[in-house]
Order: structure tokens, then C-alpha cells, then sequence
């Protein structure tokens, strides 16, 4: 069964979880336990309605305060597909947060407040499902039931945001634009009669009719090798298996390869999954290959078409989400983690901070704070071989880690 995964984001009120929670319960995925608590919880507010955001927001402080602070990943099925949604929350302070759910989705949901229309925040949270990609978005207007079903409304929201996405630097985006009720179920799972003037598919009619392809959807082979497997018995004596993900392309048994960064060369000999051989690999697939001849291969190390090779640098020019208390600044050394492979690496200059409400850049600033997003240069220790983050996501981006507290600092996509 396809798997298709799924981002969202919405300001603070605009009704997100209640949204998710109500294609949960409309798709009978609440547990009888979970309904049980959600019934007894709205009751006990005075509610005379079930308040579905209970089903999403875990944290103590979450259902409090009644907003999303972490991302919180949530599970579902039909008889079409499977979904992973990352709840993710849209205020300025938790922007790395957001970028962490949409950095491995296929599709977006963004949610507007119908009364509000599109405010700062909702700038933000298209900017940086722009900035990572993502292919399919939906801007679900909610809260349709407080401005009447208005028509009107709808569409001047649409042509808000229409607008904007002219100004984005990746075009290819497909955005569809659906107007809902979470609260009342209008438009989420099934049709509403309230929007006679909408002729279009609901939420879940257009996420089932989405094609869940592979979010490195990439026409160059890379394969990050993750393990050398040697058996340790007799009958596989001499195997040598090299092991990892493919991202993007397909390998086939008898292509030339090239080990990066030893250059050297060789020949597909085996394809295993599992216990079984085949004569391709198909992006996405996790694999185990074998070599012609054996060559000085190790975790870290890059495997790639011989004709398909990428770029090789020891300085490179990236975009970065900033993530750390301790702001980035010119000089400071990280350690860059590029998918296996791991690099020391040095902060040349901060170019610029981006405005993710589409105004421009800070061209005067000289760090990165916290959720800031910005044009950065770093220097490498060693070549690392890359490829842009518009050609290839996985080999397109890395993480920044504090060598002193092991921690994850900051996201980076390279240009």
C-alpha cells in the first residue's frame, strides 16, 4: 500500500488539529479508548461539541494552552493508502519545528483562518514549503461555517495566496485550494451541501487521488553506503555486500559505478533485497549490492553512476535554518552531516537573512538567531560531493551538529 506523507501547518487558532483530528474520526482511525477520553474531556469544558484536538496535541502544555508546539506524528489508513501526518506548529518560535516535519513530506496541508485570511504567519509556513519543495499543497480555508460559506471570501483568499506563490522561487508546486469546516466536518471527508458554489474534491478525496511518490524523486543514482556486510559463515565466505538507500534514479546489475571519495570504479555484479536478487534497483529501495571487484568501500562513502557524477567542493554555499539558542556566527566550527558521511566544517560568512514573508533579504546582517533562515558559506575540511538541494534532496542537505554538546544546531540546503 502507498504511503503518502503529509505536513501541516496553521497559526495559532487556525484549527489544525481539530482538522486532523476530524478526518481521524470521519475515517473511523480513533481508537474506542481515545473517543472515549475525547467525549469525557469536552463535556467536562461545557463543550457541545466533540473538540477533536485532543486527538493530536500529546503534550500537557499543548492541550492547555490549546496550540501545537512539537511536531507530533500521527498514523492513519484507508482503503487507498496509508498516511503519516507531521502536526507540525506554526508560530515564529518553533519554525525549526516546521521545517523538521516538512523536510520528508510529499504534501502540505496549510490551513487559513477564513475571518482572518492570510496573515504573517501563513507567508511563513508557504515560504518554507517552498524553500524545501514540496511538491503538493493544500491550502484548506477553515472555520468556512463562521463567515457564512461565503464564496466571496474563499476566493479573495485564493487569489491572496495565488499571488503569492508568484513570487516563489520553485514553480513547481501544484496548490489546490479547499474550503472547510474541521469543527462540522464541511469538505474534510465528506461533501458538504453548505458549498453548492465548490465543485471540487474534499480533503481526503484529494490526498487519496495524490501521487505518493518518493520525496527524492531525482533522476541521478546516490547511494549512501550505510554498511559492508560480510557474512560470518561458511557458504558466504567471500561476500561483500554493500548496503543503503537509494535515492533517486535506478541501478542495474552491469552499470559502471564510481566510490566517492576513493574515485574508484567498478561494475554492478548482484542487486540483493532480502534473501532476493533483481537485475534493477528503483529509488526508495533499500538495498544490498555486490561489486565485480573488490575496492576499499566503508560506511560514509558514496556510491554513484559512473556518467552521473556529482559536484565536489571544499567550500559550498547553502541555505540555513537555524536551530541552536547560541547564534551562528562567522568562524565558529561544526561538524556537518551529510547523509552517512560527516564532516568538519568551518562557518565562512553569513550572507544574508531571508524574510520568509517574501520581502526580500537583510543583506547587513553578519548571524543566524534562533528559527532565523539565511545565506550561508562553509568551509570543509575534505571535498565533499554534492549535488544542489533542487536536483537532489538527500544529497542536497545536511545537518549542523555542536561538536561540544552533540546537538543538531541547524538544517542546511545547498545551492
Amino acid at each position: 500500500m502507498e504511503v503518502l506523507k503529509i505536513a501541516t501547518a496553521g497559526s495559532v487558532d487556525d484549527g489544525k488539529s481539530t482538522l486532523i483530528g476530524r478526518i481521524l474520526y470521519d475515517t473511523k482511525s480513533l481508537t474506542d479508548d481515545k473517543l472515549e477520553a475525547i467525549e469525557r474531556s469536552s463535556k467536562q469544558k461545557g463543550f457541545d461539541y466533540l473538540d477533536f484536538s485532543l486527538a493530536t496535541d500529546g503534550l500537557v502544555a499543548e492541550r492547555e494552552q490549546g496550540i501545537t508546539i512539537d511536531v507530533a506524528h500521527i498514523y492513519f489508513s484507508t482503503a487507498k493508502k496509508s498516511y503519516i501526518i507531521a502536526d507540525t506548529p506554526g508560530h515564529v518560535e518553533y519554525t525549526r519545528n516546521m521545517v523538521t516535519g516538512a523536510s520528508t513530506s510529499q504534501a502540505a496541508i496549510i490551513l487559513v483562518d477564513a475571518r482572518k485570511g492570510a496573515i504573517e504567519q501563513t507567508y511563513r509556513h508557504f515560504f518554507i514549503n517552498n524553500l524545501l519543495k514540496v511538491k503538493d499543497i493544500v491550502v484548506a480555508v477553515n472555520k468556512m461555517d463562521l463567515v457564512d460559506f461565503s464564496e466571496e471570501k474563499f476566493n479573495a483568499i485564493k487569489a491572496e495566496i495565488s499571488s503569492l506563490a508568484e513570487k516563489a522561487d520553485y514553480k513547481g508546486q501544484n496548490i489546490t485550494f479547499i474550503p472547510v469546516s474541521a469543527l462540522k466536518g464541511d469538505n474534510v471527508v465528506y461533501k458538504s451541501d453548505q458549498t453548492p458554489w465548490y465543485d471540487g474534491e474534499t480533503m481526503l478525496e484529494h490526498l487519496e487521488g495524490l501521487d505518493a511518490q518518493d520525496v527524492y524523486e531525482v533522476s541521478q543514482a546516490r547511494l549512501p553506503i550505510q554498511t559492508v556486510i560480510r557474512p560470518k559463515t561458511e557458504e558466504f565466505h567471500d561476500f561483500r555486500g554493500y548496503a543503503g538507500k537509494l535515492y533517486g534514479g535506478s541501478l542495474s546489475v552491469g552499470d559502471e559505478v564510481t566510490v566517492l571519495p576513493s574515485k574508484t570504479s567498478s561494475k554492478i555484479k548482484e542487486i540483493y533485497h532480502f534473501d532476493k536478487t533483481f537485475d534493477k534497483a528503483e529509488r526508495g529501495s533499500s538495498v544490498n549490492i555486490t561489486l565485480e571487484n573488490d575496492i576499499n568501500i566503508s560506511r560514509g562513502d558514496l556510491l554513484v553512476k559512473s556518467s552521473e557524477l556529482p559536484k565536489e567542493a571544499k567550500q559550498i554555499e547553502a541555505k540555513v535554518c537555524w536551530m541552536d539558542a547560541k547564534n551562528l556566527v562567522p568562524g565558529t566550527k561544526y561538524l556537518i552531516q551529510h547523509g552517512a558521511n560527516r564532516v568538519i566544517a568551518k562557518i565562512g560568512d553569513v550572507k544574508s537573512v531571508i524574510k520568509t514573508d517574501f520581502t526580500g533579504k537583510d543583506d547587513s546582517a553578519s548571524q543566524l538567531a534562533i528559527n532565523e533562515i539565511g545565506e550561508v558559506s562553509i568551509k570543509l575540511a575534505k571535498p565533499l560531493f554534492y549535488d544542489a538541494y533542487a536536483d537532489n534532496k538527500a544529497n542536497g542537505s545536511f545537518i549542523l551538529i555542536d561538536a561540544q554538546t552533540n546537538n543538531t544546531s541547524g538544517v542546511g540546503f545547498i545551492q
